[in-house]
């Protein structure tokens, strides 16, 4: 019987196909190279910016050292309310960017001059945690961001007040995992970084040790 098997298995080798072996090294590649990405922001965190933040602010307890938490991104698409077809592909095109599954966002107040009812779908969410927001993070500062026309740096002066960051951008093409010829309309999106941080200047300090390109800093010490 262990004969038999033998020979089975060994047949089974001979009739896989030649490039099945090289596509599954390739996956194993890819799958290694993102691996690395997220380990990358995960050791910089660890390594540079957690001594860097507790010498700048004296923290007593590496438990007050401020990190990220999540990230969401949010795409809203109001002229859904007269055709849905424009929700499916922005769902799709952001499902395509952030690499997760979106959650369909609905109105929740009616508002007649908008034509716009409560319940109507109206855009789309996704919100990222661990290893795929430290992925999309990378993404974005190195990849899309320097892909922003005329791009100058980010404001400081979107912070929520509680340690909260969020960005706007105004077209989602400046991704490459958009396809521009394949795109029927330029649709935005709103970015938040949420973050432990009690105040703006330690989430700035934060964000801009990860690499978050901004402009120059105006925030004051609360």
């Amino acid at each position: 019987m262990a004969e038999k098997k033998t020979k089975k298995e060994s047949t089974e080798k001979q009739t896989q196909p030649k490039g099945a072996k090289k596509e599954a090294k390739a996956a194993v590649t890819g799958t290694e190279k993102e691996i690395k990405v997220k380990v990358r922001l995960a050791d910089l965190y660890k390594k540079e910016i957690v001594p860097g933040l507790k010498e700048k602010f004296g923290y007593k307890s590496v438990m007050q050292i401020p990190k990220l938490h999540k990230v969401v991104v949010n795409m809203g698409v109001g002229a859904a309310v007269a055709d849905q077809k424009i929700l499916e592909e922005a769902v799709k095109e952001l499902e395509t960017i952030t690499g997760q599954k979106a959650s369909i966002r609905k109105a929740k107040k009616a508002i007649s001059n908008f034509k716009l009812r409560e319940g109507v779908n109206i855009g789309a969410m996704v919100t990222l945690r661990r290893e795929k927001m430290y992925e999309f993070i990378d993404r974005l500062i190195n990849v899309a961001l320097p892909r922003v026309r005329d791009f100058r740096g980010l404001s400081d002066k979107s912070f929520d007040g509680r340690g909260n960051y969020t960005l706007g951008v105004k077209e989602q093409i400046i991704f490459p995992e958009i396809n521009v010829d394949k795109i029927t309309r330029v649709l935005g999106m709103d970015v938040t970084f949420v973050t432990t941080a009690k105040t703006d200047n330690e989430a700035y300090e934060l964000l801009q040790a990860f690499g978050f390109p901004f402009r120059k800093k105006e925030i004051k010490t609360a």
